[in-house]
């Protein structure tokens, strides 16, 4: 079971750069797709006090954000290290 859950809409470029983050890094993810309405994105504003997408939580990590940019910086950060030096 992963333990990121990746909160986005379908056809977001801003969340589609997040998935490919995930999958280039080989990292399990589970995707909740959210509400298009960004009035109706409690589930989002609850985690993250905004109602933006994407969105993650990091179980193993602890953290919580939105932007898409912080979330890529952050999994290259904390997940991409174990990449280095390999070919």
């Amino acid at each position: 079971m992963s333990d990121i859950t990746l909160y986005r809409l379908q056809a977001c470029p801003f969340c589609e750069r997040v998935v490919r983050t995930l999958d280039d890094l080989g990292l399990s993810y589970r995707s909740r797709f959210i509400e298009p309405m960004h009035s109706e994105r409690d589930a989002v504003k609850r985690l993250t006090g905004k109602r933006t997408v994407p969105a993650i939580v990091d179980e193993s990590t602890g953290v919580t954000m939105s932007e898409s940019a912080n979330i890529v910086a952050y999994l290259e950060r904390t997940y991409g290290q174990a990449e280095e030096g390999v070919a």
